[in-house]
């Protein structure tokens, strides 16, 4: 794709937090978007943005049958997709035992079985024209882990992963395939878009209650800019060769480095026991 040429995208999540700020930019900067939207009237003031340029679609990307219509149908009426964004999806809170199963099974399918579905439905034509980039949201909680939300970063590690891979299977083809990790933004995801389970361990209360104390408090004042995010995102669209993973805000990196520095330190203190499981032959 030549760099800053009109593109068509399609981002999933457009109603709010950073879906919405990916959406604005680009067709600020010009491009066409197809956003998906759960509810009509979010549909009506997503158009709203840009009349002709701004593709409302009213889709639950959880609904796996119908993502493949849904989205052939978009590109029938608006072009073909050029930038796929798999960014809904939602945050869960709570110490792993006194979450359920449901909670387990809900995260996953908004932050990873829908992702690979829109995936799936937009790879053909991706791979018919040999080019087309696909940019999943996950996040630093996909590298790095924080206690309290173990079901959300089990499902943005899965996402890293299948990035990862899918990106070494469709590089042949033209395809780019992103991971892009924010940090902590001024969202809602920490807010009214997070689900919590409620609290029911007391043996837990050490741990869990002063990040629940602290997670709300400060919801609304992270610091990371929605705004500039969306310019990373069309920095990253343009660039000739885009990474496999983009880490975004400060304290993403430092978190990340500070995993990176003990992961090292534990690898060379078990060195040796790992080395001892080869065949003596070997």
């Amino acid at each position: 794709m030549v760099p800053g040429f009109p593109r068509i995208f399609l981002i999933s999540g457009v109603s709010s937090g950073l879906g919405r700020a990916f959406a604005y930019a680009a067709l600020s900067a010009g491009h066409q978007v197809i956003g998906t939207v759960r509810r009509v009237q979010d549909a009506d003031q997503f158009a709203a943005l840009a009349p002709g340029r701004a593709h409302p679609l009213v889709l639950d990307v959880t609904d796996y049958e119908a993502v493949p219509s849904t989205v052939a149908s978009a590109e029938q009426r608006v072009g073909a997709i050029d930038v796929l964004v798999n960014n809904a999806g939602y945050g869960h809170e709570g110490a792993l035992e006194e979450s359920s199963m449901d909670d387990l099974q809900r995260q996953f399918a908004a932050n990873v079985f829908g992702p690979v579905a829109m995936i799936k439905a937009v790879l053909p034509g991706m791979r018919a024209r040999r080019r087309g980039h696909i940019v999943n949201v996950t996040s630093m909680g996909g590298f790095i882990t924080m206690p309290g939300i173990s079901f959300y970063c089990g499902s943005k590690f899965a996402l890293e992963g299948i990035s990862e891979a899918l990106g070494k299977e469709v590089a042949q083809f033209g395809i780019r395939v992103t991971a892009l990790a924010p940090g902590q933004f001024r969202t809602d995801w920490a807010g009214r878009s997070m689900q919590r389970t409620p609290r029911s361990i007391a043996d837990y209360d050490a741990v869990m209650d002063p990040i629940r104390a602290a997670r709300h408090a400060k919801s609304g004042n992270q610091p990371g800019d929605p705004a500039r995010a969306a310019q990373a995102l069309l920095t990253l669209i343009d660039a000739p060769s885009p990474p496999m993973r983009l880490f975004l805000g400060t304290d993403a990196l430092s978190l990340v480095e500070q995993k990176l520095a003990a992961l090292s330190a534990e690898m060379a203190e078990w060195d040796r026991l790992s080395r001892s499981t080869d065949f003596a032959s070997a």
